[in-house]
């Protein structure tokens, strides 16, 4: 056959496919496939993958190839489309499901142009062309390839993998169009005003991705598109959209504007990049207000585990009042040493010895020596120190939260059975006791409130209670205090000028260093602070907590 001939025959087979339809397909398909134009098989013969030609195919047998193929897949003839390719079965198969899982009403190909040698497949060439789908829902237009081989007797063979229904689609994937499917990553996890996304604040990215795993989403709507799934109909990635939906939320008790105060304040300049964390609640409810962290050993505001140091001093003082029937005016005599179990004991740098102080004056000055031989007195009985571990649980609500979500917290500690210099070292925050900014803010919390409110992150989460709520005695005895140590005690120097704010510092050692705590609460907000190598609790976690309680 010359060449005028071979060129009047394709354009009979381009007549016949346009004006015969469908009915006229086994006859061009024969022609177009039979043979690649000049007497060598394309695809006519029995391809062999085991023996592949050395000579890729030319860029003319590819698309003429390729051509064939896709003429087969938009008539929708998916067995004639499938025996163009090295595996007709699979690929069979494959171009069901597309036709299925799209709920495909039309589907044309253009631009099939051939691109060389393919860079994936080893002795194939390259075809590109562009699809356009009628899918459910819409209109679908989209770039793709094919990678064209020839065996050792000249078969040509579209190679088979599912990018050749779209790019980069895995071999347990498939398409689906319409209604497109629940992606987790689509629930925005907000604040308590229903629209900042909380993925925006550093300190919470951890936090803002179990809560979406675990929490109940509300609201929203679905979106249309085309989407992959994996094998068991999960959504994948949505690669194409008709109409988008709204995300469901899960709305927090965060809020935004405290929050982003919150990130800055843990990197104050003065910390020196100390890791620091802080809570903030509402004390009236619990809800949590912000939480920010720095540090590379997880988030130190809910998890890091320190003895707090003179912050339990809250506790111990309420247990002089609950259990021993002591008043703010009680003595506890102040010295600048003391021995307990055959510990000795000393003041923190600056506190001066004041033998006729008061609970009250020792508490404004952190008088370590007061508050142990006072509790040592009055709260061990033959050997027997439980009375700071029940006060903690009865009164303070220590136990094993949930704040929600899924969540993890780390518990504090009050051991009910420590023995020898712990007997002591516990009234003052060391020994084996251990809390994080979490717990000690919801202990200032519960003396502002006058009872415990267990703290959560959700609206609506369940909260323990307290076995029995602090009496208004122990509480006005404890906000006097307070409201002394940030008006003229360890505190004054970051949180004198602030109204109704009450506090306690502390300064915990371990190992070679100290940890700075303070906390705190406002007319509206309880906040708690950790800085880690901390000199003290004033001239550390002091310049995170100020600026939470006046933006609170």
């Amino acid at each position: 056959m010359n060449r005028a001939v071979k060129i009047g025959l394709a354009g009979t087979c381009t007549a016949l496919l346009v004006l015969g339809g469908i009915g006229t397909y086994n006859i061009v398909h024969g022609l177009v496939s039979g043979s690649a134009g000049d007497g060598t098989p394309s695809a006519g013969g029995t391809f062999d993958a085991a023996a592949l030609s050395s000579t890729p195919p030319s860029n003319a047998e590819a698309v003429r190839l390729t051509r064939a193929f896709l003429d087969s897949w938009s008539h929708q003839h998916l067995d004639g489309a499938a025996s163009d390719t090295d595996v007709p079965d699979r690929a069979a198969q494959a171009l069901q499901e597309y036709t299925d899982g799209l709920e495909l009403k039309k589907l044309s190909f253009g631009h099939v142009l051939a691109a060389g040698p393919s860079a994936v497949t080893p002795g194939a060439t390259r075809v590109n062309f562009e699809v356009t789908a009628h899918v459910a829902g819409g209109t679908w237009t989209y770039p793709s390839a094919v990678a064209v081989v020839k065996s050792a007797d000249g078969v040509l063979a579209v190679h088979w993998n599912n990018s050749v229904l779209y790019p980069g689609l895995g071999e347990s994937q498939s398409l689906t169009a319409g209604e497109l499917p629940p992606d987790a990553s689509t629930v925005k996890v907000v604040a308590r005003d229903g629209r900042t996304d909380l993925s925006v604040f550093p300190s919470l990215g951890e936090i803002t991705a179990t809560i979406r795993q675990n929490a109940r989403p509300i609201g929203g709507s679905t979106g249309t598109g085309v989407a992959v799934v994996d094998g068991g109909g999960a959504g994948v990635e949505t690669v194409e959209v008709f109409s988008a939906g709204r995300p469901p939320v899960i709305k927090t008790t965060i809020d935004a504007r405290l929050q982003a105060v919150a990130e800055k304040a843990v990197k104050d300049s003065r910390l020196q990049d100390k890791p620091a964390g802080t809570v903030a609640l509402d004390w009236r409810n619990g809800h949590i207000l912000a939480i920010a962290h720095t540090g590379e050993d997880g988030d130190i505001a809910i998890n890091g585990i320190k003895s707090p140091g003179s912050t339990m001093k809250i506790i111990t003082s309420a247990a002089l009042f609950d259990q021993a029937g002591l008043t703010a005016n009680s003595p506890a005599p102040c010295t600048d040493s003391l021995m307990a179990n055959s510990q000795v004991f000393h003041n923190d740098p600056g506190v001066r010895a004041n033998p006729s102080a008061s609970i009250a004056q020792a508490f404004t000055v952190s008088c370590n020596t007061s508050f142990i031989k006072d509790g040592f007195h009055y709260l061990v009985h033959d050997q027997d120190a439980s009375a700071l571990h029940d006060e903690a649980v009865n009164v303070f609500g220590m136990g094993s939260w949930s704040i929600g979500g899924g969540v993890a917290t780390t518990d504090p500690s009050i051991p009910p059975d420590v023995q020898g210099g712990d007997q002591a070292a516990q009234f003052i925050g060391q020994g084996q006791v251990t809390a994080t900014p979490l717990f000690m803010a919801s202990v200032a919390a519960t003396v502002r409130n006058a009872g415990f409110e267990q703290p959560v992150i959700l609206p609506g989460q369940h909260q323990d209670t307290a076995p029995r709520p602090i009496s208004a005695r122990t509480a006005g005895y404890l906000q006097s205090m307070m409201r002394g140590v940030a008006t003229s005690g360890t505190a004054a120097p970051r949180l004198a000028g602030l109204e109704g704010v009450g506090a306690k510092t502390g300064t915990a050692e371990e190992g070679d260093h100290t940890n700075g705590w303070l906390t705190a609460y406002s007319s509206r907000i309880a906040v708690a602070a950790l800085v880690e190598g901390g000199s003290s609790g004033v001239d550390s976690a002091g310049y995170v907590v100020r600026p939470l309680l006046a933006a609170g």
